[in-house]
């Protein structure tokens, strides 16, 4: 081995003991031991690239965070978890099936998984207060809310992809024609497997624990039968008001605002990302004057601190990852990228979707992978609608509990039944993940010779 190999395999050793020892923590610990790991990487390797913190992802959970705060304290998740335990009461479990479907919708809508994160805190009480593992839904529905960047017409994934294989044939309408119905069956199966996956809520250990030590209520009774203040709807209202506004500015480009220009000199749109944070923040003012909130009440609410706890975590995991491949990811893609290079067209296709799953979850970015590696694919002479087919590789984002939308998940759910491991690779994404892309990948190959 070269140095640079071994100072790449060094620095991964560092990732996952920083991964392991926060997994351990828990909560803030995992943000806390990800800055170690920060601090590792630049004083102990000379010459390190720091990389970006995850700035964007950090403020859009607080305005998040806020806004869902805010309407809390209205009343409106009661009331967004009344509705929903009607539409599930005859059928409880029916939520590990609807919350990954609104979490898949809303991103494919959107263009971003950052979107999921309103939702997480309905799907949590919808799954408590029905006495169901929180686990079961919540981690389909994160598998989800990244399932659908490989789905939206307005992903920088999905841009990536059209890109690169519309001159082989294969374009934005060949492409979904494939990866919905692979996708959709997919994260049925995750679903399916996740229904009974884990003890049931009153068995669990970790749960009781928490109950016995009062670090949470029990579940309610007849939630949906619970008497709710008068503003409780109209601040639901808002709020889901604003998500549905996100997702119109998601899919639509020419509605956001013109912030500047580029350097072609057309004029620059504004990111999804800061529309989140604006959007979010609007809202929460929306239900702090129609609604009559005190701004004491908003930090009492449960899901205030699971959010503030969830970024804290987020920045972490999210500075460390993103500094590791900021000095690694040329050796990453040119290492893998030549295995694939050299072999024939069968074992070719199975070192694509193997190479493209593997930088993937080391750059935990789908475009990322899908621009490194799916070149290489084409290169070797796979056909493109069979690239599409093997796609959801790039799920392999989640292989490693560093994703921002995993560590906000496990925040989220204070029964502590949606976990980190203790083994960096056991945590609660891993199955459902696992059987979405092994069955995605199967029913997207069938397609791609079938189809295109």
């Amino acid at each position: 081995m070269n140095d640079n190999i071994w100072i790449l395999l060094l620095q991964l050793l560092v990732v996952v003991a920083a991964i392991y020892m926060g997994t351990r923590t828990s909560g803030i610990g995992l943000g806390v031991w990800g800055l170690v790991g920060v601090a590792a990487l630049v004083f102990l390797f000379p010459g390190t690239t720091l990389g970006s913190p995850p700035v964007d992802a950090v403020f859009i959970v607080i305005t998040v965070v806020t806004a869902a705060s805010v309407m809390q304290a209205a009343g409106g998740i009661d009331w967004m978890v009344s509705v929903a335990a009607k539409a599930i009461r005859s059928r409880p479990k029916s939520v590990v099936f609807l919350a990954p479907a609104m979490s898949f919708l809303f991103t494919v809508g959107a263009g971003t998984g950052n979107i999921f994160y309103p939702l997480l805190p309905v799907i949590y009480d919808v799954s408590y207060q029905q006495k169901i593992r929180p686990e079961r839904a919540l981690s389909v529905s994160a598998v989800a809310s990244q399932v659908g960047i490989l789905c939206s017409p307005v992903s920088a994934a999905t841009a990536s992809m059209v890109v690169l294989l519309t001159p082989q044939g294969v374009d934005l309408g060949k492409l979904l024609i494939i990866m919905w119905p692979a996708s959709v069956i997919g994260l049925f199966l995750a679903a399916l497997v996740m229904l009974r996956h884990g003890k049931d809520l009153d068995d669990d250990p970790e749960y009781q624990r928490r109950l016995a030590a009062g670090q949470i209520k029990p579940p309610v009774e007849d939630a949906h039968e619970k008497k709710l203040p008068a503003t409780a709807v109209l601040s639901a209202s808002l709020f889901l008001g604003g998500v549905a506004l996100i997702v119109v500015f998601g899919l639509f480009e020419g509605l956001r605002p013109v912030v500047g220009t580029d350097s072609d000199g057309d004029p620059e749109r504004m990111a999804v990302s800061a529309i989140i944070e604006v959007i979010m923040g609007v809202i929460a003012a929306l239900i702090f004057v129609f609604c009559k909130v005190k701004a004491s009440d908003v930090p009492k609410q449960s899901t205030f601190p699971a959010g503030i706890v969830g970024a804290i975590a987020l920045f972490g995991i999210a500075w460390l990852a993103n500094t590791f491949v900021a000095n690694n990811n040329d050796l990453i893609v040119d290492g893998l990228g030549s295995m694939v290079s050299g072999s024939s067209a069968f074992i070719g296709a199975v070192l694509f979707a193997l190479a493209l799953f593997l930088v993937a979850m080391l750059t935990t970015s789908q475009s990322s992978a899908t621009n490194a590696i799916v070149p290489i694919g084409i290169t070797i002479g796979l056909p493109a609608s069979l690239l599409v087919g093997l796609w959801p590789a790039a799920m392999g984002i989640y292989t490693l509990p560093a994703n921002g939308s995993q560590v906000a998940t496990v925040a989220f759910d204070q029964t502590g039944t949606t976990r980190m491991g203790k083994f960096v690779v056991d945590h609660s994404f891993q199955l459902p993940n696992l059987v979405y892309i092994i069955s995605a990948i199967v029913v997207g190959v069938i397609l791609s010779f079938v189809i295109v």
